[in-house]
């Protein structure tokens, strides 16, 4: 993915590069920052970037659930170019079934062999020998099982940074309230002592 794929991440980092969510301690100290001039604009900025970690998840989910369909495929066709290996230098013919579309499958009886098309995808298929099949497909498993399990990692991430967000967004919120009573009461408690002095 980005290269580093191979070494395991920390629970607050992301393969993709997902940037984290600033979980805000003191909201006082960050919205008296310069570029956070009131809680609306603040709130509005963070609902934005909750959308942006949204979209990254539909995507990512997206990708899991190919991966997930993928990933028995793979394993099928793995297991048919082993079977096929070990019966290639015997006379013994291969009874099977194979897929002709949803829900239809056709019998087949495959000689003996030391050769196998496997479609690569985009309309392509290539001849292999059963070894360099057996590796193709075994490289491919592994990638595939690997990109899977940093998928999951990532929307895990992701879930996390969504949830940071929307606690950072209620606290900003909840502070902005606080801050309009307490102006309010003070706005309130002047008007009465006025009031009073007029008297």
């Amino acid at each position: 993915m980005a290269g580093d794929g191979d070494k395991p991440l920390a629970e607050t980092k992301s393969y993709m590069g997902i940037p984290e969510a600033q979980f805000v301690e003191d909201v006082d100290t960050f919205m008296g920052k310069e570029d956070n001039a009131s809680a609306q604009d603040v709130i509005k900025r963070l609902d934005e970037q909750l959308n942006k970690y949204k979209f990254m998840e539909v995507h990512l989910q997206a990708r899991r659930k190919k991966l997930k369909s993928q990933i028995p495929d793979i394993k099928s066709s793995l297991q048919i170019v082993k079977e096929m290996k070990t019966r290639k230098d015997t006379s013994e013919v291969i009874e099977t079934r194979f897929l002709l579309s949803d829900q239809v499958y056709m019998q087949a009886n495959i000689p003996p062999t030391d050769r196998v098309c496997l479609w690569l995808g985009a309309n392509v298929m290539l001849e292999y020998g059963l070894e360099d099949a057996e590796g193709l497909l075994s490289k491919n498993l592994g990638n595939a099982t690997k990109n899977l399990t940093q998928v999951e990692h990532d929307l895990d991430f992701l879930r996390n940074q969504c949830t940071t967000t929307e606690v950072t967004m209620a606290r900003i919120y909840n502070w902005d309230v606080k801050r309009r009573r307490a102006q309010k009461a003070a706005a309130e408690d002047k008007s009465k002592g006025q009031g009073k002095e007029e008297k």
